[in-house]
């Protein structure tokens, strides 16, 4: 236990008496979610539309094909080395939305110090062992001697800046935790502005700056980030936020929240590696079919990323509204908070997967593929299952946030584990290949797991293991 914790001047049981339940309407509750989530979807929304926008700078650069590749295997790699980092946010967030439910700030503060630590030395030790293997991994990859360097060009700087993007994804999940989000939206809005401003001088060369390409790239987006976290910091500083007091000064680490914040966050991040796991064995699948079908599935998760960013951040809110009800002790708004999520979830990806069915053929064509060919085809027919599946995964990604905002993180993975490997696999290859159903038959295989996962979900919901009221997750 930490020095602050010691001296807190009353004490407060693990799982105390829950108070009676401030009487909020599901109308009121769904109000707060949406008002907690949009600035989200904004949030994510924006850090795909900052890639895009370096995607298209990039490719009007000399040998813009050899660049982009490089960029596309960097980027995963990225992805890949960022697993502990969303294990480390899921905890915090789950930690400092319930003391912020309970009015524990001194808490709310000590947890964010120790995060703040511990994100730091992550960013250090990614930015060490990062460039250390990123040779050989990003080979390992797939990457051709041709598409090796500019890889490693895009990679390097952003290795190197790796401690600013986590300050970034780590001070807007603290603001997530105390239920407010507008604030790292317009942060990020800021970031994104300079993102552009810095990549457009230093990837084509305006502004008297040297054409420095890929590596310009990388180069443009750490200095936004440092921007974002510097303008952050000085905002939280100087009390944007009531209650929330970040601090660069260095404290001992205080192993038992570290190891809390470890007991939730690896599920999460585990979470993390099976969704990879899944893709990995569908472009698997897929290859021994058509390269062709590999390559529209490229395309089908661009807009997946996209389309699928809306639910994800409801889910998002929905844990830290969660978080927040079980450390105020109120069970039955916590339930409303659920089934607010739940209701809007639905709505927003129904409405989207309507969109995404009806309008797959048009959306195809604005990655330059011409009707008629293989590589369309197979891309509509992604999209389409993609978006037949929306429905189900609004549906149970309520509950994903729900177990994270909970704490019970290892509930989630069990479910991500079991629907994937036991379902999800087996069934895209019977499908695919023993009935004979082909290129479809694997895909499909994906949206049915949601089915078995929204299944799984609402058992979870009604058994309420989640249900623990108190300040400590």
């Amino acid at each position: 236990m930490s020095d602050e914790q010691k001296g807190e001047a009353s004490p407060q049981p693990e799982n105390p008496a829950p108070p009676k339940d401030p009487g909020s309407s599901q109308w009121e509750i769904t109000k707060r979610l949406y008002q907690l989530a949009w600035p989200i979807i904004g949030l994510n929304v924006l850090q795909v539309l900052a890639l895009a926008v370096d995607t298209a700078m990039v490719g009007r650069t000399p040998g813009a094909d050899m660049a982009l590749t490089g960029m596309g295997y960097a980027s995963q790699l990225i992805f890949l080395l960022m697993v502990a980092m969303i294990g480390l946010t899921v905890g915090t967030v789950a930690f400092i939305s319930r003391a912020h439910g309970a009015g524990h700030d001194e808490r709310v503060n000590h947890i964010l110090h120790q995060s703040t630590q511990l994100t730091l030395m992550l960013g250090l030790f990614i930015a060490v062992f990062g460039n250390v293997i990123a040779s050989p991994l990003i080979t390992l990859l797939g990457a051709s001697d041709a598409s090796l360097g500019p890889a490693l060009d895009y990679l390097r700087p952003l290795l190197l800046g790796t401690a600013f993007n986590y300050l970034n994804i780590l001070y807007a999940a603290t603001l997530r935790g105390v239920g407010n989000t507008r604030l790292a939206f317009f942060v990020s809005l800021f970031m994104n502005v300079l993102n552009v401003v810095f990549n457009y001088g230093f990837i084509l060369g305006n502004y008297g700056l040297p054409a420095m390409g890929i590596q310009g790239a990388a180069i443009g987006t750490v200095l936004a980030q440092l921007c974002a976290a510097v303008l952050m910091y000085n905002l939280l500083h100087r009390d944007a936020i009531k209650g929330v007091h970040p601090n660069f000064g260095w404290k001992p680490i205080d192993w038992d929240m570290a190891r809390d914040l470890a007991r939730i966050g690896w599920p999460a991040a585990t979470d993390m590696v099976v969704l990879n796991a899944a893709f990995l064995s569908i472009i698997g699948m897929l290859g021994a079919f058509d390269e062709r079908a590999v390559a529209a599935h490229g395309v089908g998760l661009r807009v997946q990323a996209l389309a699928f960013v809306p639910g994800m951040s409801i889910s998002q809110a929905t844990g830290a509204l969660v978080g927040a009800a079980l450390g105020a002790g109120h069970i039955e708004e916590a339930r409303r908070v659920v089934r607010a999520s739940v209701i809007f979830a639905m709505v927003v990806m129904c409405s989207l997967a309507l969109v995404i069915v009806g309008a797959a053929g048009p959306l195809v064509e604005l990655f330059d593929i011409p009707p008629g060919t293989p590589i369309y085809d197979y891309s509509v027919m992604w999209m389409q299952l993609l978006g037949y599946g929306m429905p189900l995964v609004g549906y149970y990604i309520s509950f994903v946030g729900m177990l994270q905002g909970s704490g019970q993180t290892r509930r989630s993975l069990r479910i991500n584990l079991w629907t994937t490997f036991a379902f999800q696999i087996p069934a895209s290859y019977i499908l695919g290949f023993t009935l004979g159903m082909g290129v479809w038959g694997v895909w499909a295989g994906f949206p049915l797991s949601f089915l078995i996962k929204a299944v799984w979900g609402t058992y979870e919901y009604k058994a309420e293991h989640w249900a623990k009221v108190g300040a400590r997750a």
